[in-house]
């Protein structure tokens, strides 16, 4: 056949989410996407919101994913995987198939929060996964309302008026344990082992589930690629990104901290922060910041 590829290479498809993609290197999102659908197994349906999760790894005409995927609008991904799970219950294939929505805290937090509620709400047999990097990577960085206090992206530069973003993190696991689901829980990359478990723990369960993953930004946070994993455990170390597991309402499991490290360790790896270390201003800032993280340490019981 002319033009026909002689010897054409194999992929190496022993993975959900294959190599391929155009993921920058040390993404933190990526690494959780792979742990998380190698868990699934290849007997899942994805939802996948726009933003990175979606762009890097889909890129006409080709796809990382080896198992069935589609990519809805920003806000869609939980009212699709809904659609989903109804024709698998026609179909009678709803007991042996996983239905996986996910998008990035940008989707999740803003902008997709009413079709989660809705989802939520109806108490479908979905697990719905948030890529939590902190901000609208996939678009150049702009703040979303899991921004951290102080961090500096693209809407919330520091300056004369601010020292970046002048809000908190919204706490959407108090959002989800107010739908009265039946499996809350976060985690990170830091800690493989405890996602894959959580991951299990959640598909194990009937009905709505919520998982949040930090995911560190190579270049939206402005850490070295190498640095991505000491990241995400510094986060739990400090007690600034605290591994919660609720079933049925009731907090079930947090992860302790082996060595207690002050939040400084983990922004000064992060060029979103630097600009707290240059001014007594920021060192106030950086006050304010840990006192959350020994908020969160106090309240989680963490050391």
């Amino acid at each position: 056949m002319a033009g026909e590829i002689k010897n054409k290479p194999k992929a190496p498809l022993s993975y959900m989410l294959n190599p391929g993609h155009s993921a920058c290197a040390g993404c933190g999102m990526i690494i959780a996407a792979r742990l998380i659908l190698d868990t699934a197994g290849p007997k899942t349906i994805i939802t996948n919101a726009t933003g990175c999760s979606e762009v890097t790894t889909t890129q006409y005409p080709m796809t990382s994913y080896k198992q069935p995927w589609i990519h809805s609008l920003f806000e869609n991904p939980a009212s699709v995987a809904s659609g989903i799970l109804a024709a698998l219950k026609i179909k009678g294939l709803a007991e042996t198939t996983n239905v996986i929505a996910i998008g990035g805290d940008g989707a999740t937090f803003d902008i997709g929060l009413v079709h989660i509620s809705g989802m939520w709400e109806r108490g479908e047999n979905i697990l719905y996964v948030c890529y939590d990097n902190e901000a609208y990577q996939n678009t150049g960085y702009q703040s979303s309302s899991a921004t951290p206090l102080a961090a500096n992206t693209t809407t919330t530069p520091p300056g004369k008026e601010s020292l970046g973003s002048t809000l908190p993190k919204k706490d959407m696991i108090k959002i989800a344990l107010a739908h009265n689901l039946p499996y809350v829980a976060t985690a990170t990359i830091g800690y493989p082992l405890d996602l894959i478990a959580k991951v299990k723990k959640a598909l194990s369960i009937e009905g709505p589930k919520y998982l949040q993953v930090y995911c560190p930004c190579v270049p939206g946070w402005g850490i070295e690629p190498k640095d991505t994993l000491s990241t995400s455990q510094l986060a739990v170390q400090s007690g600034f990104y605290p591994l919660v597991e609720y079933i049925s309402g009731q907090l079930a499991k947090v992860q302790k901290i082996t060595k207690k490290t002050p939040v400084e360790d983990l922004l000064k790896l992060q060029k979103r922060f630097k600009h707290l270390f240059k001014t007594p201003q920021g060192k106030a800032e950086l006050a304010k910041i840990q006192e959350l993280a020994d908020k969160n340490i106090k309240d989680f019981n963490l050391s």
